[in-house]
């Protein structure tokens, strides 16, 4: 099979995905399944471009093994928005989108939601390129990318988890999460997606230039790194929490780190620690 025939394939199907994404957000009300919808289909779109025979010698047990770490990373990803999604939570960011878009808001919502299969298929790309390394044996890039694998997939169940535990107690109710790694970073969720998707270039580029595609894996965390920082991720949740929690956010922020983690910055009144609500 050809390159180009490969992603033409996943191309429709991820648009496929995407667009019965949008059908049931619109059906529901509930925009949760899209990022439910996407976290699946991209992972699925993964696992098919890393398995998939390019024609090109390919290394069997690392298609395998980079098609289990996308595979695991799609889970995890998936089960965790959708449980959310099950639960009747709404995402803000869709619901503020589409209060801003007025009487077009189905239309562009159709629209947005074909740039994130255009996403998903480039992140597919960075999969296939470190899984069709061609070079037989275990190198040290993989065993350096499964390591930033698993720490990324555990700092992100963790930081998930200390979220859902701060805001399930009474005590914490309208209060922002600091506590565990949310005190070292505002987003240790999106740090850690960030962390993740750093594995497919380390198992696909190859020094020696022997494999020159396995640059094309950078893009993976580049376009993610985009994303989560400048476009989909911070600066929409950022602005929901200020009109949601005001100056207690304020706080927060000037405190803690956005993306990088690092320690507490001590607030005005001296502590690091807020005194105020809020809720990341």
């Amino acid at each position: 099979m050809s390159p180009l025939f490969a992603f033409l394939l996943l191309a429709g199907g991820l648009s496929l995905a995407m667009a019965g994404a949008w059908r049931a957000a619109e059906l529901s009300g509930n925009h949760g399944w899209v990022d439910t919808v996407w976290s699946f289909a991209a992972g699925s779109a993964g696992v098919a471009g890393a398995l998939m025979p390019l024609g090109a010698a390919s290394w069997l047990p690392r298609q395998m093994l980079v098609a289990s770490l996308v595979a695991l990373w799609s889970l995890r990803l998936g089960l965790h928005i959708l449980r959310r999604t099950r639960a009747g939570h709404d995402d803000p960011r869709y619901a503020e989108l589409r209060r801003d878009w007025g009487a077009a808001a189905p239309r562009r919502l159709f629209l947005f939601l074909q740039t994130q299969a255009l996403a998903a298929l480039v992140l597919a790309g960075a999969v296939m390129a470190a899984a069709h390394h061609p070079l037989p044996g275990w190198r040290a890039g993989d065993v350096i990318g499964v390591a930033l694998f698993v720490v990324g997939l555990l700092g992100a169940a963790v930081a998930d988890r200390q979220l859902a535990r701060f805001r399930a107690a009474a005590a914490h109710r309208g209060r922002v999460c600091d506590a565990g790694l949310w005190g070292l970073t505002r987003h240790p969720n999106y740090f850690f997606e960030w962390l993740g998707w750093l594995a497919y270039p380390a198992i696909a580029i190859d020094l020696t230039g022997a494999y020159p595609w396995g640059a094309a894996a950078l893009v993976a965390p580049l376009l993610i790194y985009v994303l989560l920082v400048h476009v989909s991720g911070i600066p929409p949740t950022e602005a929901h929490m200020l009109r949601s929690r005001g100056a207690a956010f304020r706080d927060y922020r000037r405190r803690v780190n956005a993306f990088w983690p690092g320690p507490p910055r001590r607030s005005p009144g001296g502590s690091t620690r807020g005194a105020g609500k809020s809720s990341a």
